[in-house]
């Protein structure tokens, strides 16, 4: 899309044709196969350019969507810990803590290891990694407790064991409040949140743009409750050959608990 033909809306302008693209029901997928259809069927009808919402005069907004009736999460963004210079996920989590991929030796060579977990603050994951929060050094931390490892686990407990011990980790990576409050600015400081209802016809998906909600004002405070409960999840996802990268993800439905003022557009 050129700067010539890129349409400008004014909140008013916007709010009103979010309500005509939820009047015209069921429209199709304009994006077979892709992951994001919604979203970007909804820029395409927008006639934006992807999660560039170009309002005047106003912070910048992001586009946030979801299907209804799925526990799938939202991915927020992507920020790898600190210190960085360690580069934790590949040269400690990896190399200490991964597993052989179970394509290894079929799509990957033979030695290829794998670390993907998605965690949270609420409970250790199966391996025994937890979200932890420190709110006197204002830090966000990843934990490791062996004594929260499940059975199905032992064997490759014990080669962590053999690797590198089975003590807490040290360092442990972290993310700052101010840092990772930052990060967070710059993609969903303010947002119009998108929620849309799935159907396939004859092969066609069609999506009905169900409810549509005006966020503003990302609140820290929120945002760490956010984690500390759960509802916030740090994923990680890297094999030998790639670090797919750091994900915060969020539960469905609670990303407007996020912000100071929630307005429901329709």
């Amino acid at each position: 899309m050129t700067l010539e033909n890129t349409i400008i809306y004014t909140k008013e302008e916007l709010i009103a044709r979010f309500h005509e693209i939820a009047q015209s029901g069921w429209i199709p997928n304009a994006r077979p196969g892709n992951h994001g259809g919604i979203g970007n069927t909804l820029e395409d009808l927008l006639g934006i350019e992807e999660n560039n919402l170009p309002i005047p005069n106003a912070a910048e907004w992001e586009l946030k969507s979801q299907r209804l009736k799925t526990s799938a999460l939202t991915t927020l963004f992507h920020t790898e810990p600190s210190p960085r210079a360690i580069r934790f996920v590949p040269q400690v989590f990896l190399h200490s803590y991964g597993w052989p991929h179970k394509n290894a030796g079929v799509k990957y060579p033979e030695n290829e290891m794998s670390f993907r977990q998605t965690i949270n603050g609420n409970s250790r994951s199966d391996r025994g990694f937890k979200v932890v929060l420190d709110r006197e050094q204002s830090k966000v931390l990843i934990s490791f407790d062996s004594n929260h490892v499940s059975d199905k686990h032992i064997d490759w407990l014990k080669t962590v064991n053999n690797r590198i011990g089975l003590n807490e980790l040290d360092p442990q990576p972290y993310w700052g409040f101010d840092d990772l409050f930052h990060k967070a600015g710059t993609k969903l400081h303010n947002c119009f949140f998108v929620k849309a209802d799935m159907k396939k016809e004859n092969g066609q998906e069609y999506f009905y743009y169900e409810n549509i909600f005006m966020l503003k004002g990302l609140d820290l405070e929120k945002f760490i409750s956010g984690l500390e409960k759960g509802n916030i999840l740090v994923d990680f996802d890297a094999r030998t050959g790639h670090n797919h990268g750091t994900k915060f993800r969020m539960r469905q439905n609670c990303l407007p608990m996020m912000y100071e003022c929630t307005t429901t557009i329709i």
